[in-house]
C-alpha cells in the first residue's frame, strides 16, 4: 500500500545530500526535476529568539531560490476553519505587504525602497467556489509578479516531524495531495511564473501511522489523517516563523525585530 506523504526526504529515501547547519539538520534532493530542501529543527517555538536559526537558514535558502529583483506574490494556502490545514492563511496574516507603499508615502513612513510584495489567502474551493489555480492564475495574470511563494501545510509519514520540519521546494505545490485531495497544481506551466514552495507538515495519514505503530493495515484507516494535541498553537508557531523568514528574505534591508512591530 502507497502511504501518502508531502515530504520528498521520505520518498526519496538514500537520494538525499545530507548537512548540519547552525544546528539544525539540512537536507538536499530532487525528484523529477524539482529541488527539495528539508530542514529539521528540534522544536518551533514562535519566538524570535528561539526560532533564530531556524528563521536565519529559512531566509537564506528563499533568498537563494527566489528572483533578486521584482514583486513577489505570497499565497497563503489552506482553510483558515480547520486548523491544521490554517498554516498558509496564518502565516499570510503577518506577511508585511508592500505593493501598495509608494513614492512620497512609503519615504515619509520609513519604508521607502522596499521591494513589491502582494499577500493574498485564496481560500479553498468548498468556500470559495474557486479553484486555488484558476484564483492565482488571474491575479498573476494582473500582476505579473518574479515569483509566487506558496505557503501551505503538509502531510508527513512520521509523527515526529510534525511541527519540526519545513520543506521549500523550486517546482510549485500540488495542494491537497497529502491528504489525499489533489486540486490542480501551482507550478510554472499553469500558472506562468515560477512557483516556490514552502511548508511545514501538520498530518500524518492515519494508515502510515497504524503502519509503523502496528505493522498492519487497519480497515478505514485510509480515509484518516492524525494531528497532535495542541495542533493549534503548533500551527501559530510555524506559521510566525516562516513569514518572518519570507520577510526578511524579501526586505533583507529590515530587520527582524522592525518586520515583528509591522505586523503585531
Amino acid at each position: 500500500m502507497g502511504y501518502r506523504t508531502d515530504l520528498a526526504v521520505e520518498r526519496v529515501g538514500n537520494a538525499v545530500h545530507k548537512e548540519p547547519v547552525r544546528g539544525l539538520n539540512l537536507s538536499r534532493s530532487e525528484e523529477a526535476g524539482t529541488h527539495y530542501v528539508t530542514i529539521e529543527a528540534p522544536q518551533i517555538t514562535g519566538t524570535a529568539d528561539g526560532d533564530a536559526s531556524l528563521r536565519i537558514v529559512l531566509t537564506q535558502e528563499l533568498t537563494a531560490l527566489l528572483p533578486s529583483e521584482g514583486e513577489i506574490l505570497v499565497a497563503g494556502l489552506g482553510n483558515p476553519a480547520v486548523t491544521p490545514d490554517a498554516l498558509g492563511p496564518l502565516c499570510a496574516d503577518h506577511v508585511l505587504a508592500t505593493r501598495h507603499v509608494k513614492g512620497t508615502v512609503a519615504r515619509e513612513v520609513g519604508l521607502g525602497g522596499l521591494r513589491g510584495v502582494a499577500v493574498l489567502k485564496p481560500g479553498v474551493l468548498g468556500t470559495t467556489g474557486v479553484e486555488t489555480a484558476e484564483f492565482l492564475r488571474a491575479v498573476t495574470d494582473a500582476l505579473h509578479p518574479a515569483a509566487i511563494l506558496a505557503v501551505d501545510a503538509l502531510a508527513a509519514g512520521s509523527l515526529h516531524r510534525l511541527g519540526k520540519t519545513v520543506q521549500i521546494s523550486d517546482g510549485g505545490i500540488s495542494p491537497g495531495a497529502g491528504v489525499g485531495n489533489d486540486r490542480p497544481r501551482l507550478d510554472r506551466g499553469t500558472l506562468g511564473t515560477p512557483v516556490i514552495g514552502l511548508g511545514v507538515p501538520t498530518v500524518v495519514d492515519a494508515a502510515t501511522l497504524c503502519s509503523n505503530l502496528c505493522a498492519q493495515e487497519v480497515p478505514g484507516a485510509a480515509r484518516m489523517m492524525v494531528t497532535p494535541r495542541g495542533i493549534d498553537a503548533l500551527v501559530s508557531r510555524a506559521a510566525h516563523v516562516l513569514a518572518l523568514a519570507i520577510n526578511c528574505a524579501l526586505n533583507p534591508r529590515l530587520e527582524p525585530e522592525v518586520f515583528e512591530q509591522l505586523i503585531s
